[in-house]
């Protein structure tokens, strides 16, 4: 089932969400849910506040090679680095900017079966994981963000981060 996306200002967004307990048939249906919100709105990451639910829970895929991860209860565990990137959301529709964020991060969640999994991740997915982390927090990269970047702006400037 697809979920309406929940938008900013939405006070949903601002919450921290609640842990989860008991991995239940209806948590397993909703990370489907997510994942289907999410690919049908060309996402790579979705979590749980952003289609209304006040749950730990959050979807990553930035593509097929990585994978799906399913994460329940994430919580950062080690941080490495620093990059500064764009990002954009999609609770926040046509806002872009810079976010600096460590480059690499080990993650440490359980997934549908409950098991528990701890996984480093580089670059972009690591950028992914502390994104939809900070949403379970209650926090949007606009509140991290360095520099707006206009929508028309935004192949320009991918164009220009690529030759650096």
């Amino acid at each position: 089932m697809r979920y309406p996306i929940v938008l900013y200002p939405d006070d949903k967004l601002t919450v921290k969400a609640k842990e989860v307990t008991l991995i239940t048939d209806e948590i397993v249906r909703l990370l489907d849910d997510m994942y289907e919100t999410m690919t049908a709105h060309d996402g790579i990451g979705i979590a749980a506040p952003q289609i209304g639910k006040n749950l730990q829970l959050a979807v990553v895929e930035i593509d097929e090679e990585t994978g799906l991860f399913e994460l329940i209860n994430p919580e950062i565990i080690e941080k490495k680095g620093t990059d500064i990137d764009v990002e954009g959301c999609l609770s926040i529709p046509n806002k872009f900017g810079t976010v600096k964020r460590a480059d690499e991060v080990t993650v440490r969640y359980f997934d549908r079966e409950g098991e528990e999994i701890e996984v480093t991740a580089y670059g972009y997915l690591a950028r992914a994981f502390q994104h939809e982390i900070d949403h379970l927090n209650g926090e949007l990269f606009i509140d991290k963000m360095l520099e707006e970047i206009a929508p028309e702006d935004l192949d320009s400037y991918m164009e220009g981060k690529l030759n650096d």
